[in-house]
Formats: C-alpha cells, structure tokens, sequence
C-alpha cells in the first residue's frame, strides 16, 4: 500500500510531533475529549483550509464529513497509530455504528495499517498487524478510536496454533488470551469491505447489540491453509467485578517485538 502523508511528515518536523504528542498524552490523561478536539479542531480544519492535517498523519474526508476519518499517531509505542471518526461518535457503543450505509471504519483501519510497517521501515506480514476498539469502561476517551499496531508475539502463536479450530460462527477460544476468555470467529477477504466487524458482533454474540458498549473487539490478519487471506475477530466483554475492562488493546503490542 503506498501511505500518502503531509509534507510536514517528516524526519524535520518529527521532534514537534515528539514533543506535541507529550502534550496530548497530557491532556488525554486528564480530558476524555482530547482526541475530539484534536481532530475537530486542528485536523480537519487544517486539511480542508490548507491541504495539511497536521498534527495528524491523514484525514480523509471523501466520503463527507458524516463518514470521514482521521489518523493520528498515538504517544504510545513508535507505531500506534489510532483511526478516529471526524464525526462525534462516542465508542463502540453507539447505535451509528450499526446503521445500514453505516461507515466500515474497522476497514478503514485495515487499509491504514501500512502507516505501522511505514514506522517501522521494514514490511510487516498481515498476520503481525491489529485492529482493536476498547469497551465503554475500558478506555480513556470518548471518541471513536481504533488501535492500529502490531499484535503480542504470544498472541499471534497462539491464535496460529488455534485458526484450523476457528470457525465462521462466534465461539470461545480454546485457550486464554492475556488472561481473558475471548469468542473468536474467522472471515476470508483481502480487505474488511462488505464485513463490518462491529456489525459481525452485534448479529452473530447474542445479547450484543443490546450491551455494545460492554464489548471489545479486535481484528487480527491472518493468512489460512491454502493461503488464503482474511481474518481473525476476537471478542470479550468487560466483566470489572472480575479484573476484566473489555479492553482488547491488551492483546496488541505498542513497542512491536514482532517488527524486530
């Protein structure tokens, strides 16, 4: 995938996305709408009124501002990047997500993920690569953010051990995933166009639909027997009483072992 980025993009300006990104790490901790304000106040009005998203790495707004999306380097890890709406959606939980012409932001992400390998300077096979979207209780902000990184290298041998066991149809993993009990189901397909993660969730785990919010879900590449591209989606629901926040950002790993 070639990553079109802005010119300020650059190993010149790489020490102000360094020392910004302090500041917003900052603010985050403090403030839930931060990723909010950062795009909706300096992203996209940059992009649309100089052709530069800065401080974030991309914003695409060709599908209207409705169904645009941003992308934005998160302080954590050297390759975490986050896809986040341009529209105020405050997380998995919200009914948006689910509505018919509703925007696939997991395959946005998807085809974003090339900004992690771009960080990294080398190609990354697509089973390393992760999409995660934390619970309502398991994350800092409230907005739409999805974790583009590179998964666990436990993860990753565990779920190659267990893919020929995975099937089409939601179902608990075998074996534990970070100490969490996850369903798992597996889709075929190049890219995520046509098969909406959040939409999978809600239709396929019953009860879901109902208690989204409860919900995480990660999205991890994989290449099957005959190789054969697609996916493995990864379910949990938060159970705090239980030392469980939902949050599947836990199975990704922001200092990227497997991209060394």
């Amino acid at each position: 995938m070639t990553i079109t980025v802005s010119a300020r993009w650059s190993v010149v300006a790489f020490g102000l996305l360094i020392a910004l990104s302090w500041h917003v790490a900052a603010a985050r901790a403090a403030n839930p709408n931060t990723l909010w304000n950062i795009v909706h106040g300096k992203c996209v009005p940059d992009q649309q009124q100089h052709g530069d998203p800065w401080p974030c790495a991309k914003v695409d707004l060709t599908r209207g501002a409705a169904g645009g999306f941003a992308i934005l380097k998160d302080i954590s890890g050297a390759t975490q990047y986050l896809l986040i709406p341009t529209r105020r959606i405050t997380g998995i939980e919200s009914p948006v997500l689910l509505a018919p012409y509703a925007t696939n932001y997991f395959a946005e992400a998807w085809e974003n993920r090339g900004f992690v390998p771009w960080a990294l300077l080398r190609p990354m096979p697509r089973d390393t690569l992760s999409l995660a979207i934390n619970s309502d209780v398991g994350r800092s902000q409230n907005q739409l953010h999805i974790h583009i990184d590179c998964i666990r290298a436990d993860v990753r041998q565990a779920l190659l051990s267990q893919r020929s066991a995975i099937g089409p149809r939601w179902a608990p993993l075998k074996i534990l995933l970070a100490g969490h009990r996850y369903r798992a189901m597996r889709i075929t397909g190049e890219t995520l166009d046509g098969q909406n993660p959040f939409k999978l969730l809600a239709r396929g785990v019953p009860g879901a639909r109902a208690d989204m919010g409860r919900h995480t879900l990660v999205v991890v590449g994989m290449m099957f027997a005959g190789d054969v591209p697609g996916f493995i989606l990864l379910d949990d629901r938060a159970d705090p009483a239980h030392g469980d926040w939902g949050s599947g950002e836990e199975l990704q790993d922001h200092a990227c072992a497997l991209g060394h």
